[in-house]
């Protein structure tokens, strides 16, 4: 898919984005805003994945640590096929299958219930190393954010990762500087963050999150890398497309009024 395309389908993402927000009453608009791009980019250009059949054996797996971003994920999901876009409208509702963090059981094409942060890497290499003693090419993605490289299991995760030398695995790091509190560099520093992966022998690759030749090209690289697993740190803005939002950590949990709707609608025409 071209890139304008990609970017066309973006866009719309983030009206749904803070469309489901709005209609909440709560979530998470910060960090969806901020990873739109590279969803889209794995939904509709790197994944290989079939929404008619989403239980494929041969599909790869992506696992959403952070998340509380799902807003994003749904939005693109619904978009690509795996459930009609009318019931983005429900999301955080009682009883829906949209709840703020995604459940495996509620939801065709949803590989691990997250809620608790740091546990996103863990599962996502569990699954790489079961696939690679099954005899199976399919790869696995990860998302995680940057406030949960606070958690001690996310470490472990790392170092297991590479002892195994699972190159099968593609981590992308959603670095957005930001974290409920405050932003991540004040509340506990993560730098060098590059530096660290490479220590634990990752291959690491820095890219802007929001540009898809960026995005596209890491992951061509990560997958002609059989030595070593591979770390995307996405340097993305929070609240990306929505200038009230943008860079303002207040804004990683926070419902949106009729007026925020309308002016951030207004900006994503």
């Amino acid at each position: 898919m071209e890139v304008e395309e990609l970017q066309k389908i973006a866009k719309e993402v983030r009206k749904d984005i803070i469309k489901m927000i709005y209609q909440a009453g709560s979530g998470h608009p910060a960090g969806s805003l901020g990873m739109t791009d590279v969803f889209t980019a794995l939904y509709f250009g790197i994944l290989n994945h079939d929404p008619k059949n989403p239980k494929w054996v041969e599909r790869d797996r992506l696992f959403l640590s952070n998340g509380h971003i799902c807003s994003a994920l749904y939005a693109v999901m619904a978009k690509s096929g795996y459930f009609s876009e009318s019931i983005l409208k429900s999301l955080r509702k009682f009883g829906s299958n949209l709840q703020g963090h995604p459940e495996r059981m509620k939801l065709p094409g949803i590989e691990s219930t997250s809620g608790p942060l740091g546990e996103g890497l863990a599962q996502a290499a569990g699954y790489a190393l079961s696939g690679r003693l099954d005899g199976k090419h399919f790869r696995v993605f990860c998302i995680a954010s940057d406030g949960e490289h606070d958690e001690g299991n996310h470490w472990e995760a790392v170092m297991f990762v590479s002892k195994y030398n699972l190159s099968n695995l593609t981590l992308f790091i959603d670095r957005n500087q930001i974290q409920s509190d405050g932003l991540t560099e004040e509340i506990m520093p993560i730098n060098p963050l590059k530096e660290k992966y490479q220590s634990f022998n990752w291959n690491v690759i820095e890219i802007d999150g929001h540009n898809f030749n960026e995005i596209i090209n890491a992951v061509n690289k990560a997958r002609v890398e059989y030595q070593k697993p591979t770390a995307i740190i996405c340097n993305v803005v929070s609240g990306k497309g929505v200038s009230f939002m943008e860079g303002d950590y207040k804004w990683h949990a926070k419902g949106i009024t009729k007026e925020e709707l309308e002016q951030a609608l207004k900006e994503l025409k």
